[in-house]
């Protein structure tokens, strides 16, 4: 039996949300054949929607690594502290940063995050090659309304109104875990605030003790510089070939582009099918 560990965007959807049908197929043959897979994102639980349980998932790891669940069973899951979420709130509010709070419960986005985010989210898809989408078609069920200061908190993602947001951030909050995504350096679209000191790697070890399982039994799909620390960590390790060329330098295996069936064509030649 294998543990498989799939990056969502990127590596099982694309960056518009589109779930190719070979993907479908390769989880559910991968199953099938008595493997177990779950998914391995930065998103939040209330962040996956049905679509993706859909097709068959043992689980998943979120938040980038602060929450594990197991075939329902809560694994271990780590939040940001009230007094944190408050902190930053207060934070983002005073430089009037548009952010949402990411919790298993919901995304709840600041009063003008529907707005001044569409921008943002656009350049977002396009980057990726797709077509323009707004806040609503990216977040199809986030509020925008409070209460911001929350204790069901994963992570917080703010809108960068420049680099500086981010070197700011990670100086104010030495006591949380400061990320940008959506771009490299200079060129990131947002910033985000977390649990410290967790990874999609310890994540998995995680999965693996309270399985039982062994390391030398997994492997990893990824899109994304975040993705490494996973691919390392797993026994096998797989990068998407629409994915940026740092993973791809590191990767065991690269396959073709999400979009080309390439989760598919990876499955087959790793012999996961059955």
């Amino acid at each position: 039996m294998k543990i498989i560990l799939l990056d969502v965007d990127g590596t099982l959807v694309d960056y518009e949300g589109r779930l190719p049908e070979s993907a479908v197929r390769a989880v559910q043959a991968a199953r099938a054949a008595g493997h177990r897979v779950y998914i391995c994102t930065g998103r939040s639980k209330a962040e996956v929607y049905p679509n993706l349980w859909d097709i068959g998932l043992d689980g998943m790891i979120g938040g980038n690594g602060s929450y594990v669940e197991d075939r329902g069973h809560v694994v271990m899951h780590q939040l940001i502290t009230p007094e944190q979420c408050r902190r930053v709130v207060d934070w983002l509010q005073a430089r009037d940063l548009d952010f949402y709070l990411e919790s298993n419960n919901g995304l709840f986005g600041s009063p003008k995050f529907a707005l001044r985010g569409d921008s943002v989210v656009e350049e977002y898809a396009r980057r990726g090659g797709k077509e323009p989408m707004s806040v609503r078609d990216a977040f199809p069920t986030m509020t925008f309304e409070g209460p911001f200061y929350r204790d069901d908190v994963n992570k917080i993602s703010f809108v960068l109104g420049s680099f500086q947001d981010y070197l700011d951030a990670q100086a104010a909050f030495p006591d949380l875990k400061a990320g940008t995504w959506g771009g490299k350096g200079e060129t990131a679209l947002f910033g985000d605030l977390g649990v410290k000191d967790i990874t999609k790697a310890h994540a998995i070890a995680c999965l693996l003790d309270y399985l039982g399982a062994d390391r030398a039994d997994t492997v990893a799909f990824g899109d994304a510089k975040v993705d490494i620390p996973m691919l390392e960590y797993c026994q096998v390790g797989v990068a998407m070939g629409s994915g940026g060329p740092e993973i791809k330098a590191m990767a065991d295996y690269v396959t073709s582009g999400v979009e080309e069936d390439g989760l598919y064509r990876a499955f087959e030649h790793l012999g996961l099918l059955g």
